[in-house]
């Protein structure tokens, strides 16, 4: 494999870290295969939309998910650093409620699968991020819905440097027990 995978606290959200090769003219690695990508995460998955996000140190975008068309998302950091969080949203799960959180960086390569079922978000450790993430599928404003980062229920402890950067949507979410959930 071109790739290592890396187990999180959450049995089906993975780490993955691709072999780099460099030397003094920079670096090349293989960022997505399709057939070492299945075989990684157990299942055959198709992406049918990248997405790409420019933010400033201390946005904090999340925690969201759809209720319908839920997407599964791969996402990684093409400049700067971010503290990634995914929240199981499976009411049936054993890990419903429960999170996991990892640092994305340029730097350090990483990628994280997010399958579909969890609510996602990421706060800005440097000045500036490129992120990006593939989705598994569309987006639909009708059935996105948002968790409050500040859930007490979920205790995440966001490493901010002063107060998030909301979007009003991100303001306006819900706390896990009262969201609407995957059954």
């Amino acid at each position: 494999m071109k790739f290592s995978v890396v187990a999180t606290s959450l049995p089906e959200v993975k780490i993955i870290e691709p072999k780099v090769f460099g030397d003094e003219r920079g670096f090349f690695f293989e960022s997505f295969n399709e057939q070492e990508f299945a075989e990684a995460i157990g299942e055959r998955v198709t992406f049918v939309q990248d997405n790409h996000s420019r933010s400033a140190r201390n946005v904090l975008r999340g925690l969201h998910y759809q209720i319908e068309h839920a997407q599964g998302k791969l996402v990684r950091v093409v400049a700067g650093e971010v503290f990634d969080v995914a929240v199981d949203m499976r009411r049936s799960s054993p890990n419903f409620g429960k999170w996991t959180a990892h640092v994305l960086s340029a730097d350090n390569k990483r990628q994280l699968w997010i399958p579909p079922g969890f609510a996602h978000g990421f706060v800005v450790l440097s000045e500036t991020t490129d992120f990006l993430y593939k989705t598994t599928d569309y987006w639909f404003a009708e059935h996105e819905r948002c968790v409050v980062w500040d859930d007490p229920d979920l205790a995440i402890n966001w490493p901010l440097d002063g107060e998030p950067v909301l979007a009003a949507k991100d303001m306006a979410g819900k706390r896990v027990v009262d969201a609407q959930t995957y059954e």
